[in-house]
C-alpha cells in the first residue's frame, strides 16, 4: 500500500504542474488553427483526471485502504481534530459561498438582472487572468464542460482531498494536521500553473486550504464534489455574447 500511496503522490508532483502546465501551452497554439482544440483539449483533461483516481479506487479494492477513508462516507460533523472555531467558521464561510454559487447558477437562465449582473463580474474578472482560452464558447464544449466540471469535482476531491490528506497522514506521521493541509493544499495549487502563480497556484491552493478544512470538519468529501462541480460548472455562464441563453446554454448535461 506504502508503494502505491508513494506512486500517486510521484504522478500528482510531476502531471499536473509540469505535463499540464506544458499541454496547456501547446493547447493555446493548437486553438489558433483547430476549431475543435478545446473539446480535444477536454478529453483529455478528463482522462488524465481519471488515470490516478482509478488507480486509488484500485488501492481500495486490493489493499487495506478504505472508502472512509478517502472520504467516501456519509458526513458528520467532527471538531476534535481542528477545534469548534475553525471548523465552524469555515463551515460558515462555506456554505455562504454555495449560497451565492447556486443564486447565480439557478437565477442567471431566468433573471436578466441577475445574468448581466453575472456577466459584468465575471468579464471583470476574466480581464485579468491568462488562461481564457479554456473557456467554452460553443454549445458543443459547453456541454463537454459540464463533464469536465463533473470530473474536476469527483477527482480532485478524492485525490487531493480524501487520498491525499490521508496518504500524508500514514507516511508521517509526526506531521501535524495543518502542515498536511498545507502539503496537500500547496499540490492542489501546483496542479493549476497553467493558470499562473496569482490565479493559479496561490489562489488554488487558499482554496485547497479551505476545502481540506472542510473535508476535516465534516468527515466526508462528498458534499465538497458536489461544491467543486457547482464552481467550476459556473464559469461557463456569463458569456456577455449572448445575454439571453438558450435552454440549452445552462442545461447541466
Amino acid at each position: 500500500m506504502e508503494y502505491g500511496f508513494w506512486l500517486v503522490i510521484v504522478f500528482i508532483i510531476i502531471y499536473e504542474p509540469i505535463i499540464g502546465y506544458f499541454d496547456f501551452q501547446k493547447f493555446k497554439i493548437d486553438l489558433k488553427e483547430n476549431q475543435d482544440a478545446r473539446l480535444k483539449y477536454y478529453k483529455n483533461a478528463i482522462i488524465g483526471l481519471w488515470i490516478p483516481t482509478v488507480f486509488i479506487l484500485l488501492l481500495v479494492v486490493f489493499t487495506e485502504l478504505t472508502l472512509k477513508d478517502i472520504g467516501l462516507s456519509i458526513p458528520s460533523i467532527n471538531t476534535d481534530t481542528l477545534g469548534p472555531l475553525v471548523t465552524y467558521a469555515v463551515l460558515t464561510i462555506g456554505v455562504l459561498y454555495l449560497f451565492g454559487i447556486l443564486y447565480y447558477s439557478i437565477g442567471y437562465p431566468f433573471s436578466d438582472k441577475i445574468r448581466t449582473k453575472f456577466t459584468q463580474i465575471k468579464e471583470k474578472e476574466w480581464g485579468n487572468i491568462d488562461y481564457s482560452e479554456i473557456m467554452p464558447i460553443t454549445n458543443k464544449e459547453k456541454r463537454l464542460w459540464n463533464y469536465v466540471s463533473l470530473t474536476a469535482g469527483i477527482t480532485e476531491e478524492i485525490i487531493y482531498r480524501g487520498f491525499l490528506i490521508f496518504a500524508l497522514t500514514y507516511l508521517f506521521p509526526n506531521f501535524s494536521v495543518w502542515l498536511i493541509i498545507i502539503i496537500s493544499s500547496l499540490l492542489f495549487g501546483l496542479a493549476h500553473t497553467y493558470q499562473g502563480f496569482t490565479t493559479g497556484v496561490l489562489r488554488t491552493t487558499v482554496f485547497g486550504v479551505i476545502f481540506s478544512i472542510l473535508y476535516i470538519g465534516i468527515s466526508s468529501i462528498l458534499p465538497l464534489v458536489v461544491f467543486h462541480f457547482l464552481i467550476d460548472y459556473i464559469a461557463k455562464l456569463g458569456d456577455s455574447k449572448a445575454q439571453n441563453p438558450k435552454p440549452e446554454d445552462t442545461n447541466l448535461f
